[in-house]
C-alpha cells in the first residue's frame, strides 16, 4: 500500500518490515492485522487492515460496514510502545537497541560530517552513548 500523509510518502513495498501481529482470519468480521515498518529515513509507520467489525472497518452506508486498511505514521515513542506490545524482547532490542536500566534512548539528526567522525570513533571501540556522553560532559564542564 502507498499513501501520502502530510507531504510524506509511505510505501509498504519499499519500507523495512519490522514485525507484525493480528487476530483471526480474513473472513472473520473481527479480523485485524498490523505491521510495523521503518522507512529509509528512519521514520516508523503502521500498516493496519481488518474486517468490518475491527478498528479498520469502514462505514459504507446506513448500517453497512466493510473491511478496511490504513497507514498511520508513528513517532519513535509510539513505535516503541507498539513494539513493547507486539514484538518479543529480542525483536524489540534488534530494532530499538538494548534496554539498559537507568538510561534513556534518544533519536536526533546530526550533520553528515559529525556522523563520519562518530563512525571513526566507533571503529576504535566507542559506542554512540560514549561519544554523546563525553560531548555533553565536555560542553557542560565550563558552565
Amino acid at each position: 500500500m502507498k499513501k501520502i500523509i502530510n507531504g510524506k510518502r509511505y510505501d509498504t513495498e519499499t519500507a523495512q518490515l519490522i514485525g507484525g501481529d493480528g487476530y483471526g482470519y480474513r473472513r472473520d468480521l473481527c479480523f485485524w492485522r498490523e505491521k510495523l515498518y521503518r522507512k529509509k529515513t528512519g521514520e516508523f509507520f503502521l500498516y493496519g487492515e481488518g474486517g468490518a467489525m475491527s478498528r479498520y472497518g469502514r462505514s459504507t452506508g446506513q448500517n453497512l460496514r466493510s473491511a478496511g486498511e490504513e497507514i498511520q505514521p508513528l513517532t519513535l515513542k509510539e513505535a516503541q510502545e507498539w513494539g513493547e506490545q507486539h514484538l518479543d524482547a529480542d525483536e524489540y532490542e534488534e530494532v530499538f537497541g538494548r534496554i539498559e536500566e537507568g538510561k534513556t534512548q534518544i533519536a536526533t539528526w546530526i550533520a553528515d560530517s559529525v556522523k563520519v567522525d562518530a563512525d571513526q570513533l566507533r571503529e576504535k571501540g566507542y559506542t554512540l552513548a560514549d561519544i554523546f556522553e563525553a560531548g555533553v560532559k565536555h560542553l557542560t564542564s565550563g558552565l
